[in-house]
């Protein structure tokens, strides 16, 4: 059985697989022959500058055997025909780029340069994992990347990024915070590199709030069944009679097929909890396991943003009705898709300020270091970014917002299990990342 750990040192997280943070690029980038297949555009002329259309990009992965999320480039889309419906920003139209990063190295660098030849003002509202592959393109061509979904280290590392959440860091830290008042805790997370940089993530939050660490429980990172993890976990979590335990999967994309089997071992332990992150199951994936009578009924999750059924989402909400009904790749419960609405709302703040000036990625990248602050309706803290943000010292300078929510489901429902945010900042200073 995997013993405890204590006082490990690791260096940068990264949290689908490692990735390095990149350096400003030098020299002329050569823009790509083809375009990537699978890209789309909602029609206009293209052009960022005078009075023509303002054109942006928006890529994540479609139809792939891994994480997909056809929902942020669909949403992206159905935002610029409800701006471009009101008149545009500061008259202008707004125009949408589209691409599938596939998963893929190859592909996200593909949109990246496409980006770069198609003379965007901005990356806005993305989903990739492949840091390492699209920020040297854009940083060359001083194309700012603003509100990526907070997977890699470079999103928080680079002078070019500006994240609209905190990543899997708050929200790990975030949990272990969350489920200090639970008896023991185990972790189950893939043995990789990337894997060993979870544990002291999660240990964080449980630390911050009086709990011993969490017993570090690993899986190969290409398991297909989970049941020696699933009944080790049980183990761990039931030493105590008085005060069983909580189980957290961070697994990713399989972090369903390890409720699988969890949900086969835990009969004999009903009083065990689990918890987990948004991102390793939202509520499509909790829908299509069953919802109520599913393995996650009961569980803890944090997130970045209020649930779904909050107030604060109506704008959005009425986006999607007007402008998207019937296109089910939009879930307004997505996570992905909330980071698209947060993201083009700072995207269109930013112009909007710019008033009758120039609108390039310069000008776009100027105003967001020279520090506007902006409002996202109580969705987010006010936003605003530093070269030095309050996460510098442990190697999250771009991280400005530090605040999570708890959430529980409950009759099959993501709801709120805590009122308003937990700020995770000192948390996160005081973890062992360096």
């Amino acid at each position: 059985m995997a013993s405890r750990r204590r006082n490990r040192r690791i260096i940068h997280p990264a949290f689908t697989r490692p990735v390095r943070a990149t350096a400003l690029a030098t020299g002329a980038l050569v823009a790509c022959a083809s375009l990537a297949a699978g890209c789309g555009v909602v029609p206009g002329t293209t052009g960022g500058s005078g009075d023509g259309p303002i054109k942006v990009m928006t890529w994540a992965p479609e139809a792939t055997n891994a994480t997909n999320k056809p929902g942020m480039p669909a949403f992206a889309q159905a935002y610029a025909r409800w701006v471009n419906s009101r008149g545009g920003i500061n008259g202008r139209e707004l125009t949408v780029l589209t691409c599938n990063d596939r998963n893929d190295s190859v592909a996200a660098a593909r949109c990246a340069r496409r980006a770069v030849k198609e003379n965007v003002v901005a990356v806005v509202g993305s989903y990739s994992q492949h840091a390492d592959s699209f920020f040297p393109p854009l940083e060359g061509a001083g194309i700012p990347y603003i509100g990526g979904y907070g997977l890699t280290t470079a999103e928080f590392t680079s002078p070019l990024s500006y994240p609209v959440n905190g990543g899997q860091p708050a929200l790990l830290a975030g949990l272990g915070k969350s489920l200090a008042g639970c008896g023991p805790v185990a972790l189950i997370r893939p043995d990789t590199i990337a894997g060993d940089e979870l544990p002291n993530l999660l240990d964080s939050g449980l630390t911050a709030g009086g709990h011993e660490v969490a017993e570090d429980l690993r899986a190969a990172d290409d398991a297909t069944e989970y049941s020696e993890q699933s009944e080790q976990a049980l183990e761990e979590t039931t030493t105590s009679l008085e005060k069983q335990g909580c189980v957290v999967p961070a697994l990713g994309d399989r972090t369903g097929t390890f409720m699988d089997s969890f949900r086969r071992a835990r009969v004999d332990y009903p009083a065990v909890r689990t918890g987990m992150v948004l991102g390793d199951v939202d509520q499509t994936g909790i829908d299509a396991s069953g919802g109520r009578s599913g393995p996650y009924e009961g569980s803890y999750i944090t997130g970045w943003y209020p649930v779904e059924t909050d107030a604060r989402w109506d704008t959005m909400k009425k986006v999607i009705s007007g402008e998207a009904f019937g296109d089910n790749r939009i879930d307004a419960a997505d996570a992905g898709v909330q980071t698209t609405w947060i993201a083009y709302s700072v995207f269109q703040k930013v112009v909007e300020s710019l008033g009758d000036g120039e609108v390039s990625a310069n000008s776009v990248r100027k105003t967001l270091d020279d520090g506007i602050k902006v409002d996202t309706g109580g969705l987010t803290p006010p936003l605003q970014w530093r070269f030095q943000g309050p996460l510098a010292a442990v190697g999250f300078p771009r991280l400005v917002n530090t605040d999570v929510t708890l959430q529980v489901v409950r009759q099959g429902r993501l709801v709120s299990a805590k009122k308003g945010f937990t700020d995770v900042t000192a948390t996160l200073r005081n973890a062992e990342l360096n």
